[in-house]
């Protein structure tokens, strides 16, 4: 059953119902989950990647009679994200959320610091950390002309401390969550609100070789077991995270990055006690 809220004469609605919605990375992992979770919920979706199986993204929403646009673009592109804005506005009128998910780890495989190339560098940056300023920068040019507005941005657990992934990628992720507290202060007055989510480890295709290799060596029930809740996590529960953001409910949330990981950013590294 779709989960829904009562409006002010006490009517149960959809989350979303009304808004529209922009979401990149939307081919698969997280930004679909989220994507097909918004429709759920009422939400008209444009729905951006570089990957052709966005296309898949959107035609699973209209099959279940959602709304949805599918753009197979660069969200580390201007032009592209600029496009993607105006669509929304231009087919549906406005734009009320955008979460800006696209990103890259750059191999799940750290390079050592003294290996790294400036070229690897650029990429990761630019893709996960140019490109959410790119989303930020256009979305907010509408939200802040309607005077509303929710912007999502996906960072990382790796944001916060080290452990969690590569140099180039933890940097990326914590300039994320050095954009999401700034840009709150620099649309103070808006009415438009921006936050971060920081994912511990999920299984989307990003991280799928790590999944892959660990059910090869037969040591998959070891994943996740350095969180309290001693499992990774699935990409509708960052959806739910973001559903949370987009929806009026977190109307007074704003300028935080929250840690989606099973409880692994709560503590100090630890071994765990044995069950």
């Amino acid at each position: 059953m779709t989960p829904s809220y009562p409006d002010t004469q006490g009517n149960l609605m959809p989350r979303l119902e009304g808004k529209t919605a922009l979401i990149s990375g939307a081919a698969s992992g997280i930004g679909r989950a989220s994507a097909i979770l918004f429709a759920a919920e009422g939400a008209k979706l444009v729905v951006l990647d570089r990957a052709p199986a966005v296309e898949e993204t959107a035609a699973t929403i209209r099959n279940a009679g959602g709304t949805a646009i599918a753009l197979v673009r660069d969200s580390a592109d201007e032009t592209s994200i600029a496009q993607a804005v105006d669509t929304a506005v231009g087919e549906f009128g406005t734009l009320d959320v955008c979460f800006a998910n696209a990103g890259i780890s750059g191999g799940v495989v750290p390079v050592p610091v003294t290996e790294q190339t400036p070229e690897q560098w650029l990429e990761i940056l630019r893709v996960n950390l140019i490109g959410t300023f790119l989303a930020v920068k256009h979305a907010a040019r509408v939200m802040t002309a309607r005077r509303s507005g929710s912007i999502i941005c996906t960072a990382s657990v790796a944001g916060l401390r080290s452990g969690a992934g590569g140099s180039p990628y933890s940097a990326s992720k914590a300039g994320v969550i050095s954009l999401v507290q700034t840009t709150a202060w620099h649309l103070s007055g808006s009415g438009v609100r921006i936050n971060a989510i920081c994912p511990g480890l999920i299984e989307t295709g990003m991280t799928q070789p790590i999944f892959d290799q660990a059910r090869a060596r037969g040591t998959d029930h070891r994943i996740g077991q350095l969180n309290p809740l001693r499992r990774a996590g699935v990409p509708t529960e960052i959806a739910q995270m973001a559903l949370f953001l987009a929806s009026d409910g977190s109307s007074y949330v704003n300028g935080q990055a929250f840690a989606v990981d099973g409880g692994l950013s709560s503590s100090h590294p630890i071994v765990p006690p044995r069950s």
